[in-house]
Formats: C-alpha cells, sequence, structure tokens
C-alpha cells in the first residue's frame, strides 16, 4: 500500500495543495510554521477521520472557509483508489468519496492504514488515559473497521444516559427508560472493550519487541487494559467474549446506579478504562525517565506498525504495510533512538517524515525531499 498523490483544499494554512508522492522515505523539509505537518496530518485525517493534534474539525479549515477537502491516491492489493474527505464547518456533517461513488465518511476508514509517530504521542506514557483510550481504539479500527460504528453509537448513547441520570435525579420518577439506556450501553461498551482486549493481546509481543529494540538492555515494557468494571474471568487472554463482558458491564451499571444518579456521569464503562504500560515491575507513568517515556511511545508505535504488516492476528487482514508518518520526532530523541528508529524506518515500503531542517534527519533516511515554505510545495529548495 502507498499513497502515490495528494491534494488539499482550504486544509489548514492551504488554499490549494498538490504533492506527487514515491516509494520509499519522502521528507518534507520546512521551518515551523510552513506546514509541514498540515500536510501529513491531513493523511492521517484521511485514514482515521480524526487529526493526531487537535480534538475537534474545526481548527483543520482554513480561516474564513466553510470546509476542507483532502483528497488521495491509494495503490492498494494491485488497484488505484482516489479517496477524499470533505470537512464542513458550523455543524454540517462530513461528506466522503471512493472514485466518484459518495459514501460516508466511516467507509473511508481501514482502506489507506497509516502509523503516525508525533511529539504529541508523549501524552500516551505521560498523559491522560484519554489519550491512551484514543490509541486503542484507533488500532481496533485499523484492525476491524466495523468497530467504528460502535465507538460512535457508544458516544451517542452514553451522552443520551447521562441526560437521563440527571433527569432521574430531578424527577425522581420511573427509571425504565434507564434500564432500556443500560442495556443498550453495556451492549456497545462488551463490544468495545472485547475488541480492546483482543487488540492488546495481539500487539503487546510487537510492543515488549520494538521496546528491546530501541532499549537495548532495560526493562521489559508490558502492555495490559485496565477495566472501570469487574470483567469475566479470563477475559485478558486474547478470546473476549463480548456478551458476558456487556453483562458485566450492565451488573456494574445496576450496582452502582443510586450513586451514578447523585453525581450524573457513568462511572463504569470503556469510556472510563486505560491502558496499563509498565517497565519491568513499575508503570511508565510517574516511575520512566524522559528518556525511557520517549522509548515506550516508540514502542508503541513500532509494535502498532509491525502488528499491522506482520501479525498473524485473525483480526489483521492482509492490508499490505501502512504508511509510516514520523512527525518532527528526530530532532526529539537521542542518538541512541535515532539511531534505532532509523534501522527500523529503512524496512518500511512507504515513510513521510517531517523535519524543520535536513540535518535532523539521519542522512540513509532523506529520500525523496520536498520543501515547505509559506504554505507552498517544491521540489527545489528554498533561496
Amino acid at each position: 500500500m502507498r499513497v502515490t498523490a495528494v491534494q488539499l483544499t482550504d486544509f489548514r494554512s492551504y488554499a490549494q495543495a498538490q504533492a506527487e508522492l514515491g516509494p520509499g522515505v519522502t521528507t518534507l523539509i520546512g521551518r515551523n510554521g510552513q506546514g509541514k505537518t498540515n500536510l501529513v496530518e491531513a493523511l492521517r485525517y484521511l485514514s482515521t477521520l480524526s487529526s493526531h493534534r487537535v480534538a475537534t474539525d474545526a481548527p483543520l479549515i482554513r480561516a474564513g472557509q466553510s470546509s476542507a477537502t483532502v483528497r488521495a491516491r491509494v495503490e492498494k492489493a494491485g488497484r488505484s483508489l482516489m479517496l477524499e474527505v470533505t470537512i464542513n464547518a458550523g455543524g454540517v456533517a462530513n461528506q466522503a468519496r471512493i472514485g466518484s461513488n459518495a459514501v460516508r465518511p466511516r467507509e473511508l476508514l481501514g482502506i489507506l492504514r497509516t502509523v503516525i509517530f508525533a511529539p504529541e504521542d508523549l501524552e500516551l506514557v505521560k498523559g491522560d488515559p484519554a489519550a491512551r483510550r484514543r490509541f486503542l481504539d484507533e488500532l481496533c479500527v485499523a484492525l476491524q473497521p466495523a468497530l467504528a460504528g460502535d465507538l460512535s453509537d457508544y458516544d451517542r448513547v452514553l451522552r443520551q444516559r447521562v441526560s437521563m441520570l440527571k433527569t432521574a435525579k430531578a424527577a425522581r420518577g420511573d427509571l425504565t427508560m434507564l434500564d432500556i439506556w443500560d442495556e443498550k450501553l453495556a451492549e456497545l461498551g462488551g463490544r468495545i472493550v472485547a475488541a480492546r482486549l483482543r487488540a492488546i493481546a495481539a500487539l503487546a509481543p510487537w510492543v515488549e519487541r520494538a521496546y528491546a529494540d530501541v532499549a537495548p538492555g532495560a526493562a521489559t515494557c508490558a502492555i495490559s487494559y485496565v477495566s472501570s468494571f469487574l470483567l469475566p474471568e479470563g477475559s485478558d487472554a486474547g478470546d473476549a467474549d463480548a456478551g458476558a463482558i456487556g453483562q458485566a458491564m450492565l451488573a456494574a451499571l445496576r450496582d452502582r446506579r443510586a450513586q451514578e444518579i447523585e453525581r450524573g456521569v457513568t462511572l463504569g464503562g470503556p469510556h472510563r478504562d486505560d491502558l496499563a504500560i509498565m517497565l519491568g515491575e513499575l508503570p511508565a507513568k510517574g516511575y520512566a525517565s524522559h528518556g525511557e517515556s520517549w522509548s515506550c511511545a516508540l514502542a508503541l508505535r513500532l509494535g502498532t506498525y509491525d502488528l499491522l504488516t506482520k501479525g498473524d492476528d485473525p483480526m489483521a487482514a492482509d492490508d499490505g504495510e501502512p504508511v509510516l508518518i514520523l512527525d518532527d520526532v528526530f530532532a526529539e530523541l537521542d542518538s541512541s533512538r535515532r539511531a534505532a528508529l532509523a534501522r527500523r524506518v529503512g524496512e518500511a515500503s512507504q515513510v513521510l517524515i517531517t523535519a524543520a531542517v535536513a540535518q535532523d534527519v539521519p542522512a540513509e533516511l532523506v529520500g525523496d525531499v520536498i520543501y515547505v515554505t509559506a504554505g507552498e510545495l517544491s521540489t527545489e529548495a528554498p533561496a
């Protein structure tokens, strides 16, 4: 799999931009604020329908415009596909196309697979659980694109249930409707947690190997799931039963109902869960040094890439290698981690690297170069 061309309209700083991309490494060089990250962010959005930099779509639309469009031509399994997504402002639903056919945006998921490593990834280790949940859910959707519908439905039902909890506290009335919302939330939650558990079971050995590559001789890096409710025995073995997990979540919702009505929040479910990252016997968060935290973040991303590329997990269809994106990260790494990352990147079919100056990138990885200056793309170095 690779991207052969990308075109942007009113995306971030770009009024119009287009670039041809070859196999191997392409490096985008430009000073901070020139737009190099915007280009890889656009491809990441086309891949996941979300940005790795911001939580909402509004900042992706160029100032003063009502929409932004990202188009990319993708070669996959011997076919050439044109993918397009239009991001609309003002609450208007986003739109998408595959070739000439209009589709729902979520139908793009799973076609272009990307793995990105960016400075923001340090939050996977040091930040709040929300960053780690997002990481897990993006992996789950890469492995099982249909799960995107469950995630969207879960968020909608969760909002409805919270509204019902607040109504129940004020009225102290009939709770029949709350029972209905509980059942639906638990059903969706069971499927999401089961998918996360299966993904972690598949990912864990790859993360351990990747950490050993970037930090040889250091403690072992291990990952596991932290649930906000009691899971059925054996659920973390990689063969999680969504129905049984849903029933366990439903029981937890009923046990906590009085407390949840009083507080107006849902205290258990995938929206409250976490991914534990351990270095030896200690949690990475709070105990890992800055360098160890970078190694953990790098291991999570390289492990993901390896799983999607080489994994034999039944969820991982043979969709070809994902596009690997390294967004301004070499300047953040010390020499040993830069060398370890360079070794791994050299194995990938297509890599997009952004950097402020070419010297930030190991010489063997520079490849094709696109210079980015004030939202303009050129293969010629600026004067």
